[in-house]
């Protein structure tokens, strides 16, 4: 730090302050000490940088999966918010088991991250140990429970599936089945499949236990699991989804099996995924706002972080969008 302050003619703490993204460097002064550090190769050590301020400049994020484009998609609109902030993302995959979350977010704390955004409520009892033992604040995405004592940025999962299932029950749906994401350690995918039993029910209908195929958010799975469904003696005139992934298998296994979307069965989605309007027919979906969700809870983050005021549980909007594949009940 000392020699990029000679080479700037400034002093370290001016260094010091472009660094740490001050608002109060004057632009000359932070371009002469930028070329400083490009010019002699600086890259300054985060953990004397925490050791010195007892705080790090360092987010983690915890998703469930490298794979889907909707945990793609928000990641990057949280690195480049976090970055506008000052702040650096470190991110970890737990492939939906709890005992790998804990041992990324161990692996985070161990490189003095200042705090760390997971996705859904569902988390082994040592993660959360972990956490409080080094005062390490956290927030919850993807979900949203105001009565959890845990700071959280999402939605109602089983409210939002509910709207999907009174949107097929005016089209004049009875027969209902569902491709559900695995339920084990998913509060999001136990949710949405709440939502859909408890709208049903409402309306005097059930989802029977022959009618919920759970399998992973992978299009060969999903296609296998629609096949099954529509081989069944009553086939359901509606299926809901877990994800815009399984729809997508839903939709391909239709077309190769000749049944018709939607004269024939309705299709629903959950996220509205970039290829949900491409297919043909196109994928009726629940729209998640996911980069908002993930910037929201960056925001409520580092307002924990510098001790402000902040509400402690702040619910996205979603919506219905209505596409090719979803169309009235077949008559009998």
């Amino acid at each position: 730090m000392a020699d990029v302050a000679a080479a700037a003619q400034v002093s370290t703490a001016t260094v010091s302050r472009v660094l740490n993204k001050a608002d109060y460097v004057k632009p000359a002064t932070r371009k002469a000490v930028e070329e400083a550090i490009a010019a002699l190769g600086y890259i300054p050590s985060g953990a004397a940088r925490s050791l010195s301020s007892r705080s790090s400049r360092i987010i983690g994020a915890i998703i469930p999966s490298i794979d889907n484009s909707i945990f793609a998609a928000g990641v990057e609109a949280l690195q480049t918010h976090l970055s506008e902030r000052g702040y650096h993302l470190l991110i970890g995959s737990s492939n939906y088991d709890p005992e790998e979350e804990y041992q990324v977010c161990r692996s985070f704390l161990e490189q003095h991250a200042a705090g760390v955004i997971m996705m859904g409520e569902t988390h082994s009892p040592d993660c959360l140990a972990v956490l409080e033992r080094y005062a390490t604040p956290f927030v919850n995405t993807g979900v949203y429970s105001p009565d959890r004592p845990y700071p959280c940025v999402g939605f109602d999962n089983a409210g939002v599936a509910a709207t999907a299932v009174r949107y097929l029950l005016q089209l004049g749906h009875e027969r209902f089945a569902m491709i559900a994401g695995i339920t084990t350690d998913n509060d999001r995918a136990i949710g949405r499949l709440r939502g859909v039993r408890a709208e049903l029910a409402a309306n005097g209908l059930e989802l029977p236990d022959e009618r919920v195929l759970e399998c992973r958010y992978d299009i060969a799975e999903s296609r296998a699991a629609f096949r099954t469904l529509m081989r069944r003696a009553e086939p359901p005139t509606a299926v809901l989804c877990g994800n815009d992934v399984q729809g997508f298998g839903a939709i391909l296994e239709a077309q190769h099996s000749g049944i018709r979307i939607p004269e024939e069965v309705s299709v629903v989605g959950f996220d509205d995924l970039v290829l949900s309007r491409h297919l043909k027919p196109s994928l009726t979906t629940i729209r998640v706002p996911t980069q908002e969700m993930w910037c929201r809870a960056a925001d409520m983050l580092l307002a924990l972080l510098s001790g402000k005021d902040t509400p402690r549980a702040l619910e996205i909007e979603t919506s219905l969008i209505v596409r090719e594949s979803t169309g009235p009940a077949p008559t009998r």
